[in-house]
């Protein structure tokens, strides 16, 4: 009997739990931790969403099973998202598929078209899903680099050139997680052009499509002409409408990578609670000013987190989208790692980020912070984080009293 089993021997331990578990243990201790490491909303989701999921969940009818594929208005309100915000037509029935979260849908999707052996092109640093989801279902992944230049598309034709057998699927997440990096829609043009040359499907992960700072709206693949021949697209309510705990996505595009992916949820699960579902489709088809409100509140946050760290003594450039920076560690500490200094500034600044490394190896020298505390909240962290840099050695800038 072997003494490990085959999928567990693929996955690595998860580094980011180990500053977890520090958290954990410092806040049961009664520390007050100032926790930027997960990306977890502190703010409550609309009030006609939740008064629409106590409604409907007093109905007697409502606590059956749902539907794997999502109940029919709701596929109807996300493809209407889609049409609105987009200008991208779906069909509910084929095109569009509800998941539990897109970290569910994208393991489902993985587990539905993947078979062993498979290589699948995924970004790194990336969202630990977008590599281990596919390695789950038996794949082998090559890393390609975030940053989406000329140099992005010469290491996808090197792949395509020299891997064996060639690459099927490629992973791309922009907004990114962790790297915030973003791209517009003449990225998307020269990609899907790529992957119908090389016969490859495209998985792009939209998670953050609404925390966008600089104006310019976050674009989807699709709204690129035939990019439903080779792209689905998955997206969120969690950071949309603060409803990370609700566990509510959507995966839209391609009618075969839908139909995979739909059946195979068929067999894995009876889809969200109904309630949930209906108070989803309130979220979708309802007023919008939460959106903005969301968008608003993330960027005065990034703002203060900036300008707080910078006088801190620690320059973090400022993302231009999702509720994540990516933080380059302090230039003095750079030889510490990210997993040491992460634990040191928790230890020692009660402060929480998430090592870079957690997210692969190019993530080394960097941590994730998340934008995920009031303004008050990331002006103590940076005075904490001061006093750690200066019990280091490191020079501070000097200013006034905040």
């Amino acid at each position: 009997m072997s003494e490990e089993f085959y999928r567990i021997k693929r996955l690595p331990p998860y580094v980011i739990a180990e500053v977890n578990a520090m958290r954990a243990a410092a806040r049961a201790a009664g520390e007050d931790i100032i926790d930027l490491g997960m990306g977890n909303p502190d703010l409550p989701p609309p009030d006609h969403v939740i008064e629409k999921l106590c409604e409907v969940a007093r109905k007697p009818d409502a606590h059956g099973y749902s539907q794997s594929k999502g109940i029919p208005g709701l596929r109807k309100a996300q493809a209407n998202y889609y049409a609105r915000r987009f200008g991208v037509e779906l069909n509910p029935e084929s095109e569009v598929v509800v998941t539990m979260g897109s970290k569910e849908g994208l393991a489902s999707l993985a587990t539905a078209i993947t078979a062993p052996g498979d290589v699948v092109l995924a970004p790194n640093p990336s969202y630990p899903i977008h590599t281990f989801g596919f390695i789950i279902a038996g794949a082998t992944i090559r890393a390609v680099p975030t940053t989406p230049d000329d140099n992005y598309f010469r290491a996808l034709d090197r792949a395509m050139a020299f891997t064996v057998p060639r690459p099927s699927i490629l992973v791309v997440n922009y907004p990114s997680n962790p790297t915030a990096e973003t791209v517009d829609l003449s990225f998307y043009e020269r990609l899907v052009a790529w992957a119908k040359e090389n016969t490859v499907w495209i998985v792009s992960d939209l998670a953050y499509s609404e925390l966008y700072y600089d104006g310019n709206p976050t674009p989807s693949i699709l709204q690129v002409p035939g990019a439903k021949d080779v792209a689905v697209e998955f997206t969120s309510l969690s950071k949309t409408y603060s409803m990370a705990g609700w566990r509510m996505g959507f995966a839209v595009g391609n009618e075969r990578l839908i139909a995979a992916m739909t059946r195979v949820k068929s067999y894995l699960d009876y889809g969200a609670f109904t309630p949930i579902q209906a108070a989803a489709c309130a979220a979708l088809n309802g007023p919008q000013d939460i959106v903005q409100k969301n968008r608003e509140l993330y960027h005065k946050r990034r703002d203060v987190m900036v300008e707080s760290f910078a006088r801190a003594g620690w320059d973090i450039p400022p993302p231009r989208a999702s509720m994540f920076a990516w933080a380059p560690l302090p230039p003095a500490l750079r030889d510490m790692g990210s997993l040491e200094f992460s634990k040191q500034l928790l230890v020692h600044a009660k402060v929480a980020v998430a090592p870079g490394v957690g997210y692969g190896e190019d993530g080394e020298g960097f941590v994730r912070i998340a934008m995920v505390e009031n303004e008050q909240r990331l002006r103590q962290a940076a005075r904490n984080v001061k006093r750690y840099l200066q019990s280091m050695g490191i020079n501070t800038p000097t200013v006034k009293a905040e």
